[in-house]
């Protein structure tokens, strides 16, 4: 693990057990868009909380002390269905579809307490695979986390399985994206919130009021609008066959989140300064794509 830094950030979101099934058979892994970023920002050096629904059962467990083993402070909201678990098949090209179990889908977040307070004193709040679904919840969000426009950063991480009303989500998203320092939004998000392509829904989110967007593609890399431009980077070439893709969108928004951190500490940023932080991020999502689960990998 990197040397920790200042700058203590919060994660809000998912945290459960991937099952993994392919062609070797099925495997337990711990995973969840949020914890992977919350781990991922570890990695890199940053001292980071995640708020989480996770169970007192067995699952709940080893959710804890994979956490503990990167130094990522917990901040458990009751988890009454018990811990979340999704099933990622694994197809031969690496791709993951996921199926997910009632206490995924009945996920929430308690903002009270210790939450609100660590909410309240990190300089960035990231949140990923949240229930933008409900109102009520995205309320609760949003009055958590005063001045959003410098302080959140948003991956909506749409997944069919999770949702239960899609107008609902993509209204949500929109309202949360019209104030956010950063938002993340891939090629498939795309398709399924906005019908579009991926230039055409991250140029209406950015104009929309988010002051940066993170748009990815997959193999194709990604993009990153600022107020000053664009910048674009493929992804890297590594050597070694892609094992699997989980975790590589997550992985790049750790990385981005780390150089907006950075930014912040020398106080200016610049187009230049984004492409090189979008390559090195390309080059960490190729190196987690070659080693199985969601884990953030430095090549």
């Amino acid at each position: 693990m990197a040397e920790q830094r200042g700058s203590h950030v919060v994660v809000i979101g998912d945290a459960l057990i991937d099952e993994i099934r392919d062609a070797a058979g099925s495997r337990d892994v711990v995973g969840g868009a949020a914890l992977n970023v919350a781990v991922g920002l570890a990695l890199l050096g940053v001292p980071t909380t995640l708020v989480a629904m996770v169970g007192d059962d067995e699952d709940g467990a080893a959710v804890r002390a994979y956490l503990e083993r990167f130094g990522v402070r917990l901040v458990a909201t009751a988890a009454p269905l018990g811990t979340a678990r999704a099933t990622a098949r694994i197809a031969p090209t690496g791709e993951a579809r996921y199926e997910f179990n009632e206490a995924a889908i009945n996920r929430s977040i308690d903002f009270g307490g210790e939450a609100g307070e660590a909410i309240a004193a990190a300089p960035l709040v990231i949140v990923s695979c949240y229930p933008f679904d409900s109102d009520a919840r995205t309320d609760a969000l949003l009055g958590a986390v005063d001045d959003p426009g410098t302080r959140l950063v948003v991956d909506p991480n749409p997944r069919p399985a999770l949702m239960s009303d899609l107008a609902t989500f993509v209204r949500n998203v929109d309202r949360v994206a019209s104030a956010v320092r950063l938002l993340k939004i891939g090629d498939e998000d795309a398709e399924l919130l906005y019908g579009t392509g991926l230039e055409e829904a991250a140029t209406r989110l950015h104009r929309g009021g988010a002051a940066l967007v993170l748009a990815t593609a997959g193999r194709r890399g990604a993009m990153l609008l600022t107020r000053e431009g664009r910048v674009e980077a493929r992804i890297a070439e590594l050597p070694g066959p892609i094992v699997d893709t989980i975790g590589a969108g997550d992985a790049t928004l750790a990385a981005l989140t780390d150089a907006l951190l950075r930014a912040d500490q020398r106080g200016a940023d610049d187009l230049d300064q984004w492409s090189g932080a979008l390559q090195n991020a390309m080059i960490i999502a190729a190196a987690t794509c070659r080693s199985e689960g969601p884990l953030l990998r430095l090549p």
